[in-house]
């Protein structure tokens, strides 16, 4: 009984600690003159393609646009969305780096940019990675997507399938490469930054590979050993501070496109230009809005938040619960100003009501600055507890007992 007076007593002096706490970083990109800004910057002089949208990567907000959602031909942008499920299957084990990939005939026949893979020829995962991410190689893409899908067009129904559950409405492949003229074969600036975000937040290591500049194959075939140099076309990769990909993108059809990204300070900015008319346009263009998003954002992130205590439990198999964060809280301010001191509110309840399931919300840590909320983060039950029956009631009255 003096336990439960003790925690009774102490719980709401735990909780009333947490309104204001340290442990946050306030990450700003560069100074810059204050001004007002609520939504995303549309100013068309900015750049000179005729759409483009700039995302900061780990909150997903969007910066800058400019006609997102006009449908193109997004060319080698494609293997974006190709890599994507190339690293989903590396994360669910049916694919392993050092797996061997055999180049077929028709992975061969590939025009465009290529490594130039002989039929028969083998490469092990991570070439292959290579060869798409840094040359943009149309034979290597076909031939990882037949590894792995058993057939391209078994490919790119699960590329349309990964693309509709990103919640990208206005995308639809026909390819794994971006090769194809077909007007069917499509996707704007805005669900570019989506899959960028998700291939670069979900698989960082991706950014490993697309930062390289240049780096040399071997082709062992039936004619011999020879080595095939990769050249990055990414030249923002040499030009613009902080560079670190993703890809480019260019046909008769396309133009000339490109999803760049790149971190200064903590702050990782995604920078996607379509349809631009020569590829100076689409670095040019690239970097004005990477600029324009580093001179605006600075990033709050709450690291360290109070730890948060047990909450009882009544009428439970067990009479406490442990909760967690679902995740660091992030707010990303666009306006140029510093983010000055946040404050934090915690919403929870000191006993909840068996049964309670683990993952289910518990409760809210929210974040104010000046009074306006910035946002808030979801507090989760870290195990299920059943509700007790007379048997367990009976069982813990006699063990209490004895």
């Amino acid at each position: 009984m003096l336990g439960k007076a003790i925690r009774k007593a102490v719980l709401p002096i735990l909780l009333a600690s947490l309104m204001v706490g340290s442990g946050c970083r306030i990450t700003y990109a560069e100074e810059q003159q204050q001004t007002t800004e609520s939504e995303a910057a549309t100013d068309d002089t900015l750049v000179q393609a005729p759409s483009a949208l700039l995302m900061e990567a780990g909150t997903g907000t969007v910066i800058y646009e400019k006609d997102p959602d006009t449908r193109r031909s997004p060319a080698s942008i494609t293997k974006i969305m190709t890599l994507i499920l190339i690293f989903d299957a590396l994360e669910n084990g049916t694919l392993k780096m050092d797996d061997i990939v055999t180049t077929s005939a028709y992975a061969k026949s590939m025009g465009g940019s290529q490594v130039f893979l002989e039929e028969g020829e083998t490469q092990d995962v991570e070439t292959m990675i290579k060869c798409i991410v840094i040359a943009s190689g149309n034979d290597a893409s076909v031939a990882m997507a037949e590894h792995i899908g058993g057939s391209e067009q078994e490919f790119v129904r699960q590329m349309n399938e990964r693309a509709a559950g990103l919640g990208m409405e206005n995308t639809h492949f026909v390819d794994c490469c971006g090769l194809t003229e077909s007007t069917d074969h499509y996707t704007t600036a805005r669900d570019i930054a989506i899959m960028s975000q998700e291939l670069i937040t979900k698989y960082p290591k991706i950014l490993e590979y697309s930062s390289i500049w240049m780096e040399n194959i071997t082709h062992v075939t039936r004619q011999g050993s020879k080595e095939f140099g990769l050249t990055n076309t990414n030249k923002l990769l040499r030009s613009y501070d902080g560079c670190v990909g993703l890809k480019t993108g260019s046909t008769s059809l396309a133009k000339y496109c490109v999803s760049a990204v790149a971190s200064r300070n903590n702050i990782t900015l995604i920078s996607v230009v379509m349809a631009a008319p020569d590829y100076k346009v689409r670095f040019k263009d690239a970097a004005a809005m990477l600029n324009y998003g580093f001179s605006k954002c600075s990033l709050y992130t709450d690291e360290n938040p109070e730890n948060l205590p047990q909450i009882e439990v009544r009428k439970g198999t067990r009479s406490t619960t442990e909760v967690k964060y679902e995740k660091n809280f992030q707010y990303l301010s666009t306006d140029g100003k510093t983010i000055g001191e946040v404050e934090r509110k915690l919403n929870l309840e000191t006993q909840v009501q068996a049964p309670v399931k683990e993952g289910d919300v518990a409760g809210t840590l929210e974040y104010y600055q000046n009074g306006q909320k910035l946002g808030e983060v979801n507090i989760l039950f870290s195990e299920t507890i059943e509700k007790a029956t007379y048997k367990n009631c009976l069982e813990k009255i006699i063990a209490e007992a004895f």
